[in-house]
């Protein structure tokens, strides 16, 4: 992803809330369901991490890119903003097109 795309989608995200949030339990079945229909669904989405070290949430974040053949973004803190484009975007749903 080049500069200019990464950047418009930081300008996109800005206001998008949290849509998945992992937590002590990690990365379950459900988590990943959830993520897989959001991404699909959504495009863009901010994923919130409630997990103290830096280094297991970007061990945690590697992983949801690499599952899901998505794109990271940015991650500040403990919020990450994933990217993938949608097979049949759905202009009501997706946070590109709206």
């Amino acid at each position: 992803m080049d500069t200019a795309k990464r950047k418009q989608l930081r300008t996109i995200g800005h206001k998008l809330k949290p849509v998945v949030m992992i937590a002590g339990k990690g990365v379950t079945e459900g988590v990943d369901a959830e993520l897989e229909r959001a991404l699909e669904d959504h495009e863009l989405i901010k994923v919130k991490l409630a997990i103290p070290e830096p280094a297991d949430r970007k061990m945690v974040i590697s992983y949801l890119c690499e599952t899901h053949r998505a794109e990271l973004v940015q991650s500040i803190g403990k919020v990450a903003l994933i990217y993938r484009a949608a097979k049949k975007p759905n202009p009501k749903l997706s946070n590109l097109l709206r």
